[in-house]
Formats: structure tokens, sequence, C-alpha cells
């Protein structure tokens, strides 16, 4: 049975509300002033290093993607009014909670991923299996269990994943303390990183990444015991947040594109007008043509502007009434978590479906791999794996030294005594109590887990990190700016 009052509730790790309005307004301020948040206006969306305030950033990507986020919830609402249908799920004078959560989870969705975009996350991964799965090796295991544990730490440490980060900048590292409700409704993908993943799993796509570490694995688990979300399966609200994120990607590359001068607006419209012919595809002809003709008016001075602000908001509202739709007929499964699917590409035969995927192919093809922009994911690359090797010695001390540097003790290793300095506070608070929970009667496993937070806390700080932090500690660290 559908029934919202068991998913937006009043449960938080400390203090809670007695007001279910008031507890998602505060939800709104702690977000909306979060430091993290904040970092987002300087990474990387798809230009690194950008200083031009008109290209979007993970800031005011985030942005567009919680409007439209707030634009689907209400129309799904409103498409649940129209049965009369707000009662019979629990929603009724839950409706603004409902568009709360939804766009906030969107705000928040991107504020786990690192400096330099997603070709950051491959490179961390790519360094960590070069240069860590040897020292994690070097553990003894004399049982079955550690010997287990040892595998799913290699698993979980070799696949960071920004999705699975935010999980933890939310709860660890920001201590946002936020209700449980928009806690769980950021977790886009429902597989553990430890966990192996099953391609012939029934919830496959849901599991295809991995949605939170290790680290948090107590902490979810028990918002999807006291929220009801069976394991594996999705917050319902989460697949607003996912279509909302997949619409606004649609045209914000190529919008980006023109304004860098990587693509001229004619070569624009001409690429995409030669994609839909090719795949007579005339849902988006018929927009792109419309609006191009339009621009071209003698009287319109701004043409570029014109054009991508018009077929922008014709295509969104389109796609925003379609996911909607795709929502409100599929409500049981969704609702259940158990929907194996996008919202946007549930339907692969629609004319929208097609559409997306022009426009997508046309991005990957001149854009993402455009020899500027690859150039900068190089740059990228360079500092990141420069940024570990330096910090690098920190993961090869004892656990006994590591932890004498955390309380500002003295230790045989005068370059880790230099950079433990370096790192943030809140970041080796969060690694500290982490430690204080493990056994230390078991002392396999602790080194092992002691390690592991040890891990998470250096990628905690580099991914913390904005693009332009990042290069002015690469300078920095390898005397460029002297």
């Amino acid at each position: 049975m559908i029934d919202y009052r068991k998913k937006l509730t009043l449960h938080r790790e400390f203090y809670p509300l007695d007001d279910i309005n008031v507890s998602f307004e505060s939800d709104r301020g702690r977000i909306i002033s979060s430091p993290a948040l904040r970092r987002l206006q300087k990474r990387t969306q798809v230009f690194a290093l950008e200083l031009n305030a008109s290209i979007r950033t993970r800031l005011t990507h985030s942005l567009e993607v919680s409007q439209n986020a707030r634009f689907i919830a209400n129309i799904i609402l409103q498409k649940l009014k129209e049965k009369d249908s707000l009662d019979k799920y629990g929603l009724q004078k839950m409706e603004n909670v409902f568009v709360s959560v939804s766009e906030m989870t969107s705000l928040l969705h991107d504020i786990g991923n690192p400096p330099f975009g997603h070709f950051a996350e491959q490179t961390i991964n790519e360094w960590i299996k070069k240069n860590l799965v040897t020292i994690l090796n070097d553990f003894k295991t004399s049982s079955d269990d550690v010997v287990e544990l040892k595998e799913m730490i290699q698993r979980d440490i070799c696949d960071y994943d920004g999705n699975a980060q935010a999980i933890r900048v939310i709860t660890k590292l920001q201590r946002l303390n936020l209700s449980y409700t928009q806690i769980l409704s950021v977790l886009k993908y429902t597989r553990g990183a430890y966990e192996k993943r099953d391609k012939t799993d029934s919830l496959n796509y849901l599991k295809k990444k991995p949605g939170f570490y290790y680290s948090e694995k107590d902490f979810v688990e028990n918002l999807q015991n006291i929220l009801e979300v069976k394991k594996g399966h999705r917050f319902p609200i989460t697949y607003i947040m996912e279509a909302a994120d997949d619409i606004s990607y649609l045209t914000a590359d190529l919008e980006d594109s023109v304004e860098k001068g990587i693509l001229s607006f004619k070569k624009v419209y001409n690429i995409i007008k030669e994609e839909c012919e090719n795949k007579d595809e005339k849902f988006l002809l018929k927009i792109i043509t419309k609006y191009y003709e339009k621009s071209q008016s003698d009287d319109e001075p701004y043409q570029f502007n014109m054009f991508f602000t018009l077929m922008r908001a014709e295509l969104v509202k389109k796609l925003v009434f379609h996911v909607s739709q795709v929502f409100v007929d599929n409500h049981k499964s969704i609702f259940e978590g158990n929907f194996n699917s996008a919202l946007l590409e549930y339907d692969k035969n629609s004319e929208y479906f097609k559409a997306v995927e022009i426009l997508q192919d046309i991005s990957m093809k001149y854009i993402y791999q455009n020899k500027e922009v690859q150039t900068l994911e190089l740059k990228g690359y360079r500092i990141i794996n420069t940024l570990l090797d330096i910090y690098k010695p920190l993961l090869e001390l004892s656990s006994e030294d590591f932890l004498k540097l955390t309380k500002d003790k003295k230790i045989d290793c005068f370059i880790s005594m230099r950079l433990i300095k370096r790192l943030s506070s809140k970041q080796i608070v969060a690694y500290r109590k982490d430690i204080d929970m493990l056994d230390k009667e078991n002392i396999e496993k602790y080194e092992i887990l002691e390690w592991y937070y040890r891990v998470r806390l250096l990628v905690d700080f580099l991914t913390g990190m904005t693009d332009d932090y990042a290069l002015e500690e690469y300078k920095e660290l390898t005397a460029l700016k002297y």
C-alpha cells in the first residue's frame, strides 16, 4: 500500500522537530547554508578551471536540477490530485514536503563530486588500485572472516564514486543532521561499494554504481529499516531527482560549448538537425526548427540566447510532463523502490527517449571528446595523481604512528608530521569518531579497518577540494609557486 506518511517523517539522528513542515524547512536551511554546497561553485561541470562565470559549475548545474525536480514534483502532485489520490496516498497537506524533498535532494545530488569532474573519479580509482592494494594485501589474515573483510575493503576503496561520497559528506563530514527522509532520497544507487556487482540481479540498474561505502553501511541500513525501504531498493523521490538531472544535461553542455567558442550557434543547430533527420526523430527536429527560425528574425539581436532559452524551455516542459506520467503510471513499484529504470529511459521507443539519445550522442562526440576539454582533464589527472603521491606516506604508517599524529605527537617520519597539518580538522574528527567505534580486541580487523578509515580520510581531503584549491595545493607542494 502506498502511504507517504511512512516515508516523509520527522526522524533524524538527533534533535528531531515535532512539526513536519518546520522539519523540512530546517533541512532546506541546513543544506543551503552548507560549506560543501558553496564549494560546488568552484567545481567543474565540464570545463575545468573556467574563469567565465557564464559557464556552468557544479553549483549552477545543481540549481537547474533542483528547479527541474520542483517542476516534476508539482506535476506529479497535480496528476494525483486529478485522480483524487492525495489523501489515499497520505499526501494530503504533505504537498510542500514532497516538493521540498525533491528540490533539496536535487540540490545535494552532486555534493560528493570531486574537483575536475567525473574524470577525477576514474583517476582516483586507478591510483588506489596501483598504489594501495599492495599495502592492503600485506595485512595479516588468520581467519576466513578477516579474509572476507579484506576483500570487501579492497572493493570499497577501489570504487570511489561521487554518489557514495555524497552520503558520507552529508552524514559524516558536514554532520548536517538532515532528516532521514532527506538523506535517503540522495541515495541514487543502492549497492554498497564493498559489494560485488551482479548484472543478473533484478535490481541491476539500481545497483550499477556504488551508492554508499562500507563506512556508512550501518547508518544506511538503519535509515532503510526506519523508513521501510528494503535492501537494494530505492527511495521513491530519488527517481524524481534522477530525472531532473537527466533533463538538465540535455542542452546545458551544448549551450556552454557555444559560450566557450567550441561550437558555433549555427553549427549546433545543423548538427542536431542532421542527427534528427538521419534517425527520423521529428519531435526534437520540430522544436529546434521552430526556434531557430524565430532566432533568425532581423529584429532579434540575441540569436544564440533566444534559441537556447526557448528550445530548452519547451524541451524541459515536454520531458517533465513525460517523466511525471511515467512516475504516476508506475507509482506502486516506484514507491516500493524496485522500479529498475530511470524515468526518462523507461520507454525506449518513445520520441522523448530518442530525442534524449540524440542530444547525449552529440555532447559525447563534439564536446566530451573535444581536444580542449580533454586537455583540461589531463591537467586534472596530473594534479590529482601528484597530490595522492605526495600524501601517500600517511597511508604507509602503522596505525599507532598515525594515531599519534592525530594527537599532535611526534613520530619518526618528518614528512608525515608536516603532511598531517594540512588535512582538515573536520575530516580528522570524522576519522577519529570512526576509529573510536572499532573493536580493538580483534587486532587483525582493527588494523585493516583503521587503515581503511585512513584511506577514507585522505580521499575525503582530496575530493573536498575545489578545482582552484587543488591546483594551488599542487603548485605549492611541487614548488611551482617559488
